[in-house]
């Protein structure tokens, strides 16, 4: 089953945004999740937890988040804001409890989108949130800026955005070199110890950055890209340091931008004004065109278990670790109907190594990103 043919099969929940939840509590299992429930009541469904982190730094949520980026920013067309707020109301009663914003979304426009729809459920569900881009008049500046005094305004912008009175976690969204991590540990220790942040997290950083921030003031999750198509922090050291350290793990576009998941085709339009693929070299006609070999295989190894390549993408890294929350974002109910669903699922480990050994023989063609972005990760 391909994603289109599960769209059609599922086109019936699009009529109306506000149907019951087709999600009967405690029946989404999946081998490495627990058997609690998460943030349950109120006549909401459940869904698996995972917990990330250790210690005073444990954060328990859904199996799987949901990234609200875009909503607003880097995803050509979306739905109007009444539509957006509707699906992630609809998010939250089929028993997802964590979302994932950041202030350079739109930016800020994302923030203030996941204010608006999310907050009145803040007893059930946590939006987290990113600094360190630097935003300037509501603009993006493409500098980044960390420095104590900053991290302390970006705090209260997103508390008031948010409509918190304390953010769940807080991640510097990219490595500043210009300040030392140290200070950076230390500054949202402070606003750990004043109670507007709860936990904390870093994006895209190398596990040499991860030990000494850890150090100052223990970390609760990384966000970093991984999916088959991006395996960098398994051999980077990345994976291994947050397991030896008990930090969790959180892939964002774990579709690969919507790639994996097989709507997108060497003809697919994007939006010159809102949509950060164009720019992508793995996002040209000719790389998309070779890539689709990868989809193919996420396809048929789907066609015999009944799953379709963004269920099966997403069950691979489910089953990586019992500490990693994939966060999938969309626009679309069948979608999400469709990503959580992978949590009925469940492969052997030998299957899920005959995957990887199929995709491995593809070479992959271009570059994630281009030379601009790439300087602004992995350190």
């Amino acid at each position: 089953m391909n994603r289109r043919e599960f769209l059609k099969s599922t086109a019936v929940l699009g009529a109306a945004l506000s149907l019951p939840s087709v999600f009967a509590a405690g029946t989404a299992k999946h081998p490495e999740a627990k058997n609690s429930t998460a943030n349950g009541g109120n006549g909401s469904s459940e869904l698996p937890v995972r917990t990330l982190g250790t210690g005073r730094a444990a954060f328990q949520v859904s199996a799987l988040g949901f990234g609200v980026m875009g909503m607003t920013y880097n995803r050509s067309a979306h739905p109007d804001r009444k539509q957006c707020i509707r699906l992630l109301h609809e998010a939250v009663e089929r028993g997802v409890t964590l979302f994932d914003t950041a202030i350079i979304y739109g930016p800020l426009n994302n923030e203030e989108l996941a204010g608006e729809a999310l907050s009145r459920f803040k007893d059930r569900i946590n939006v987290t949130t990113k600094f360190g881009h630097e935003v300037v008049n509501g603009k993006g500046t493409g500098r980044q800026d960390s420095r104590p005094a900053t991290i302390r305004r970006y705090c209260e912008g997103s508390l008031k955005r948010l409509r918190l009175d304390a953010l769940p976690m807080f991640y510097q969204h990219r490595f500043d070199r210009n300040v030392p991590v140290e200070d950076v540990a230390g500054t949202i220790g402070e606003l750990i110890k004043e109670g507007k942040v709860l936990r904390w997290g870093m994006c895209e950083v190398s596990a040499e950055t991860i030990r000494k921030a850890h150090a100052v003031c223990p970390l609760t999750a990384i966000q970093s890209e991984y999916h088959l198509m991006h395996r960098d922090v398994e051999e980077n050291g990345v994976l291994d340091t947050c397991r030896e350290l008990g930090i969790g793990f959180v892939p964002y576009s774990p579709l690969n931008r919507g790639f994996l998941g097989g709507d997108i085709n060497e003809y697919t339009q994007f939006d010159p004004d809102n949509d950060n693929r164009q720019t992508l070299p793995r996002f040209t006609p000719e790389a998309i065109r070779a890539n689709t070999r990868i989809v193919n295989i996420l396809q048929d190894f789907g066609r015999t278990r009944g799953m379709t390549s963004a269920q099966v993408t997403l069950g691979w890294l489910l089953q990586k670790a019992p500490w990693i929350v994939p966060i999938p974002g969309t626009t679309k109910l069948a979608h999400l109907e469709e990503n959580l669903r992978t949590l009925d699922f469940a492969c052997s480990p030998s299957e899920w190594q005959e995957l990887e050994r199929r995709v491995a023989a593809i070479p992959i063609v271009g570059d994630r990103y281009n030379a601009e972005q790439q300087r602004q990760v992995g350190f």
